[in-house]
C-alpha cells in the first residue's frame, strides 16, 4: 500500500504522394542542417496539430501530415518514430503551458483537499475545451497498445499525478486526508473519472461547465473514501 509518506504506428501511407521537403538536409555546415531539422520539426507538430484536432488521430495518416507540413514523409520518419511519438510531443507541447499556469495557482489555492481538486479539474477542462477533439485523441491513444514506449499519452502524464499527489499530501497535512490511504489508488480513481467524462464532449458536445459539474460530483464520491474515519 502506498501511504502519504511514500508519495511526497507506424501510420498507414495511403494516399496521394506528399510535397517533397523545400531543402535537403544533407548539405550545408552542422549548424545550419540543426537549424533545418528543427523548422521541420515545427512544422510537422504544426500540421499534426491542426489534422488531429480536425480530423482526429486514427483519421490522419502520415502521408497528410508530411503534405500539409510542405515535408516529405521520410522527413517525418527522421524526425518522430511514429504517429503516436508525433501526438505526444503535440500534447508535451501544449501541457507544458498549462502546467506552468499550475505550477503558479496551485500554491495560492484555499479550501480544503476537496476545493482544491475540483479548481485544478475545473481549470483542466477550461484549458482543454478549447481543443477537445485533440484531447479526446490524446486520451485514445493510452488504450493503443501499438504505441511505442517513446509515446506518452494521457496515462503516462506524470506532471497531473504530481500535482494530484500533492493536493492530497496537503490534504494529510491539513487533516482531511486519511494519512493511511492508498494515494496511487485514489490518484488512478480521480484520473480515470476525469478522462472518462470527456466521454460527454465526444457523444454530447458538452462544454467545460457541463464537464467541470459532472467531475465536481465525482469527486465529492471519491472524497468520500479518503476522508478520516
Amino acid at each position: 500500500m502506498t501511504s502519504a509518506r511514500d508519495l511526497s504506428s507506424t501510420d498507414e501511407l495511403g494516399g496521394a504522394p506528399a510535397a517533397p521537403s523545400s531543402a535537403p538536409l544533407a548539405d550545408g555546415p552542422p549548424g545550419a542542417r540543426q537549424t533545418q531539422k528543427e523548422a521541420t520539426r515545427n512544422r510537422v507538430i504544426a500540421a499534426a496539430r491542426n489534422l488531429f484536432d480536425t480530423q482526429g488521430y486514427e483519421g490522419t495518416t502520415i502521408r497528410e501530415i508530411a503534405r500539409q507540413a510542405g515535408v516529405s514523409v521520410g522527413s517525418v520518419f527522421t524526425t518522430f518514430a511514429s504517429k503516436g511519438e508525433i501526438l505526444s510531443q503535440v500534447m508535451q507541447d501544449r501541457l507544458d503551458g498549462l502546467y506552468a499556469e499550475l505550477d503558479r495557482v496551485m500554491p495560492h489555492l484555499r479550501g480544503d483537499t476537496l476545493d482544491r481538486l475540483r479548481t485544478m479539474f475545473a481549470i483542466h477542462f477550461a484549458f482543454e475545451a478549447r481543443h477537445t477533439r485533440l484531447f479526446l485523441a490524446h486520451i485514445a491513444a493510452a488504450y493503443d497498445w501499438t504505441l511505442s514506449s517513446s509515446a506518452t499519452p494521457m496515462g503516462r502524464n506524470q506532471r497531473l499525478q504530481g500535482i494530484i499527489g500533492e493536493i492530497l499530501a496537503k490534504g494529510v497535512a491539513a487533516g482531511d486526508v486519511d494519512p493511511a490511504v492508498d494515494f496511487q489508488e485514489t490518484v488512478d480513481l480521480l484520473m480515470a473519472a476525469y478522462a472518462w467524462v470527456y466521454r460527454l464532449a465526444a457523444w454530447n458536445n458538452a462544454d467545460a461547465p457541463t464537464l467541470t459539474a459532472v467531475m465536481d460530483r465525482q469527486i465529492g464520491l471519491i472524497a468520500e473514501g479518503f476522508a478520516p474515519r
